[in-house]
């Protein structure tokens, strides 16, 4: 379960995150709508203690990201913007090693469509690629809850759908937060979307709801001339 209850982030005088709030039950997926600038990567830097509220307070799991930040760590599985790391690397990081490791290693490297790319240096790999090594390292230590930074940000059409079936495979068993600027990205893996702009959160709930209220403000007008046919003819609609 992860909780953001009135978090306000400032860099100096800009305000990042202006009391923002909202809730995810163990088990969901979230999509993290907004436009570029709107403040998602920061409130995901806060949520994996990255970054501190200014105010306001998160909860991983019932634990208190300031009170105790590695018991939070622990638990969750982070891709930031294109930051790949060594797999090998991050799951010793992680406490992992031995077959555990081995067994870890082959089941991302599978998951996440690396194996041709394996043995590469990561400075070698095109944006995709490393796109999907940044995946796999969140993936490692099979966290409960993973926060994903546009994890499909710079792949191919065939490689987003084989991103999307891996969250949507995970999410039977994870927590999973992923931030998009694109709600084409969103449907095919959720209908449970937060839209944030200028760091406030403008929309919260099932993406079929917000539509709905979102046509329920609109309103056509039209003038016909030439009797009454025409108005007879719409009514029947």
């Amino acid at each position: 379960m992860i909780e953001v209850r009135n978090v306000t982030k400032r860099f100096g005088t800009t305000v990042a995150l202006d009391r923002v709030s909202f809730r995810l039950e163990r088990g969901g997926i979230l999509g993290f709508l907004g436009p570029n600038g709107a403040g998602k990567s920061t409130a995901m830097k806060i949520i994996t203690t990255f970054l501190a509220p200014d105010d306001g307070s998160v909860e991983v799991d019932g634990v208190d990201v300031l009170a105790d930040p590695l018991a939070v760590r622990s638990r969750i599985g982070y891709l930031p913007e294109n930051n790949p790391l060594y797999l090998d690397f991050v799951g010793r990081a992680r406490g992992i090693d031995g077959a555990r490791l081995r067994d870890r290693l082959a089941w991302v490297v599978e998951a996440c469509g690396l194996r041709e790319v394996y043995k590469q240096a990561i400075n070698e790999l095109s944006k995709g690629y490393r796109q999907r090594t940044g995946l796999a390292q969140a993936l490692i230590h099979d966290p409960d809850v993973l926060i994903l930074d546009e994890p499909t940000s710079g792949l191919d059409p065939l490689q987003i759908i084989g991103i999307r079936e891996l969250l949507q495979s995970l999410a039977h068993e994870k927590t999973i937060i992923f931030s998009t600027h694109i709600l084409q990205e969103v449907r095919p893996v959720t209908d449970r979307v937060v839209i944030i702009n200028d760091g406030c959160v403008v929309a919260d709930g099932l993406i079929s709801d917000l539509e709905q209220q979102a046509m329920g403000t609109n309103r056509i007008f039209a003038g016909f001339a030439g009797g009454d046919g025409h108005a007879e003819a719409i009514g029947g609609l």
